[in-house]
């Protein structure tokens, strides 16, 4: 299992809050009594869910941003999903190589989504890195 067990339960629970728009702690809860995890797993899923929420606003901005002629209320919930949790490593884990982080959100995309959306969340953390490195 490891990290990209984590990665993979953090997008559902993230898809599952989203679609419910349940952002609460009771709805972390009851995902945690649903789904086994090892402590490092849940470890990185509690982490990723409080710091995604607690920054939510500023994370959904760098999607905006880099989404050109889209809104994010428009993209595919597991889509954005998987970029909020590619941008929480990106700007918060200085721990995780923004190449694993990208790479990651691509094979989320492929595995949950589509082959387009994989291509679409592949040049929209590009462009994230690339305007974030200018700066």
């Amino acid at each position: 299992m490891g990290r990209k067990y984590a990665r993979e339960s953090t997008m559902k629970l993230l898809y599952q809050m989203e679609i419910n728009s349940d952002f609460s702690g009771e709805a972390i809860h009851i995902f945690f009594e649903n789904n086994i995890f090892n402590e490092g797993e849940k470890s990185y899923i509690e982490d990723a869910i409080k710091t995604i929420i607690e920054n939510l606003e500023e994370i959904d901005s760098y999607i905006e941003e880099n989404i050109e002629g889209w809104e994010v209320n428009r993209l595919a919930k597991v889509d954005l999903s998987t970029l909020r949790i590619a941008i929480y490593e990106i700007v918060y884990r200085r721990d995780i190589p923004v190449e694993v982080s990208i790479n990651e959100a691509i094979e989320i995309a492929k595995k949950y989504s589509t082959i387009e959306s994989s291509k679409f969340i592949n040049g929209v953390l590009g462009g994230f890195v690339r305007t974030r490195d200018e700066r």
